[in-house]
Parts: C-alpha cells; structure tokens; sequence
C-alpha cells in the first residue's frame, strides 16, 4: 500500500490545526506522497476574494495603492478582498470596489479564477471586469486598518508598468493578463 489515491496526489494522513486568525488559518499536515515516503505539508486556509479591474467609461483602469506590510513597501494593485463566508465572488467584487474606491459597477463579468500561491496555501482568487462605472456619492467607509490611494491611469500606462516590473502584486498581473487574453481590455 503505497498511500496514493487513484490520481496519485498525495494523501493527508493526519493533521492539526495550528493557528486560527481573522483572514486565515494554519494546518500543519503529516501526508504520503505518491512515491510512499512521508512529509509535512504548512498549508495556510483562506476564503478566497474576488479582485476587481474597473474601467471607466473613458478606458482608464481604477488601481488602488496601499501599504502591504509583509513586504514592506506600498503596491499599485487592483482592488480586490476577501469573500465574506457563503458570499459570491461578484457580490464580493461590487462590496469591495464601493469600500475600496468609491465607485459602484453597472456590469460584473467574470475573468476567470486562480490561485495565489498553491505551494502553501488554498486561497483562490476570482477575477471580476467591473464596467459602467459610477461615484458613489456618500460611500461607505474603508477597513480602519486600510490606507487607500485610488488611481486612475491609462490602460497603456498600466500596460507599461506592468511590463516594467512597476507593478509587483499578483493578483493584479492576472487579472489584467485574463482579460488582456479575452480582447476585454
């Protein structure tokens, strides 16, 4: 008996639950790989989120820049957060472009959906195009731990800092590449 399933993915043999936070949680897993030895896995559990590519109606694309504490430094990214329990992906979308950038989207159409970083952690991403953009004149106010800077830039330009690396976060590279990919933008 070798421990592998039908597909020969490895298999969790037992586990525990290490840390429980507000955004995710840490397992550390014992598992059996296909070829019968055994490791640990640390797989970080997240809700997923939803990250939003709003274009305005005169094809510039809303970015929000913001402070990112585990690398240190602020990032041009898209706006985007995290799915509340049993919440939709396009329901998320629309919430988080209103708190985050103070416009509200006549359409919703779905990218696609990935994965942040499947080496460590289960967290997938849904990428939503936001269009028929509208201010929102009294929007409701951010997270108190968020310091948002809304930008508008040109498509080209947001093109051209993502070829040149300006732009780092990504889950915004995806977004902008599925709908890139779908002639969307």
């Amino acid at each position: 008996m070798t421990g592998m399933d039908d597909e020969g993915r490895e298999v969790r043999i037992e586990g525990e639950q290490v840390y429980s936070g507000r955004v995710v949680t840490l397992e550390v897993d014992r598992v059996r790989l296909p070829n019968g030895s055994r490791t640990e896995r640390e797989v970080i559990r997240h809700r997923g989120a939803a990250v939003i590519l709003p274009v305005l109606d005169d094809g510039r694309v809303l970015l929000v820049r913001q402070f990112r504490y585990p690398v240190g430094e602020s990032l041009l990214e898209l706006p985007a957060g995290t799915l509340e329990p049993g919440e939709e992906p396009r329901h998320c979308a629309g919430r988080e472009l209103v708190e985050e950038t103070g416009w509200r989207a006549g359409s919703l159409r779905d990218l696609g959906r990935f994965y942040s970083t499947p080496g460590f952690t289960d967290e997938r991403l849904h990428a939503v195009l936001a269009t028929g953009l509208k201010r929102v004149e009294d929007p409701p106010p951010g997270d108190a731990d968020e310091a948002i800077e809304v930008v508008a830039m040109d498509l080209e330009e947001v093109l051209a800092l993502a070829r040149d690396g300006a732009i780092r976060d990504g889950k915004t590279l995806a977004a902008i590449l599925l709908a890139r990919l779908q002639g969307l933008i």
